[in-house]
This record gives structure tokens, C-alpha cells and sequence, in this order.
């Protein structure tokens, strides 16, 4: 079961980066009621992937380690070493935003999520491209 964490992480990583998505189209359409849904199911899936990820490196000891070498080993530390300090600094940025989306001020949460956004998904991503190197490829 632990050994399988590493892979819901993954597809958690990839359902907040689909969610995003849709919550940009919906929106693109004007659609703030479906934008909200998706949006708050994208924070959930980090918040689950946060929960999960947590959860096994506490129950796993050690570092996990890349054993590729050569050009891949350069291009996974260059994502992890990206990778890392975006994901933390979604966690803030993301309640900050929502914050002001509830409260109606839609101006502060544009002024954020301009930022958060294409971070956010590109966290999503490299965490998925994280996952493949390490126990895929």
C-alpha cells in the first residue's frame, strides 16, 4: 500500500493541473460559478496530494534518490530545484487567492492568481514528470 503513494501523488499532481485547466476555461466563458468548483477541486487534489506525499515520507525513511545519469540526472534536478520552492509557495498564494475569492474581491484575487496560476500548473506538472523519472523511466 505505501509503495503506492508515489503514484496517487502523481495523479493527484495531474488532476489539480485538469482542474485548473477547466476552471480557466470556465473562466474564459464567464462562468464563476464552474470556475469555482474547479477551482476549489484543483486546491483539494493539492491539498490531498500535500496530505499523501507527507504521509509517505514519514512512513518511508530516507531520501528518495534519481538514479539516472548524464543529461536526464541534469534535467531532473533542474525541475526538482524549480519544482520545490513553487510548490511551497503555492500553499500561501492559493489560500490567499481564495480568500479574496470568497470575500468578493475580485481584483486582489486576479492580482494573485495571474501569478498563481501558471505556477500552479506547472507544479502540476513537473510533479507528475518527477514521478515518471524517479519509478518509471
Amino acid at each position: 500500500m505505501i509503495s503506492q503513494l508515489p503514484a496517487l501523488n502523481a495523479s493527484l499532481n495531474a488532476l489539480a493541473g485538469f482542474f485548473l485547466f477547466l476552471g480557466w476555461l470556465a473562466i474564459k466563458r464567464k462562468d464563476r460559478d464552474t470556475h469555482r468548483r474547479y477551482m476549489l477541486l484543483a486546491l483539494l487534489s493539492s491539498a490531498l496530494f500535500l496530505c499523501s506525499y507527507v504521509t509517505y515520507h514519514v512512513l518511508v525513511p530516507g531520501v528518495t534518490r534519481y538514479r539516472g545519469e548524464g543529461v536526464l540526472r541534469f534535467i531532473y534536478f533542474s525541475i526538482l530545484l524549480t519544482h520545490t520552492p513553487l510548490a511551497a509557495i503555492i500553499v500561501p498564494l492559493s489560500l490567499r487567492a481564495v480568500w479574496h475569492a470568497l470575500k468578493g474581491n475580485y481584483v486582489k484575487h486576479m492580482r494573485i492568481t495571474r501569478w498563481l496560476y501558471p505556477v500552479w500548473v506547472y507544479v502540476s506538472i513537473t510533479g507528475v514528470l518527477i514521478y515518471l523519472m524517479l519509478y518509471v523511466f
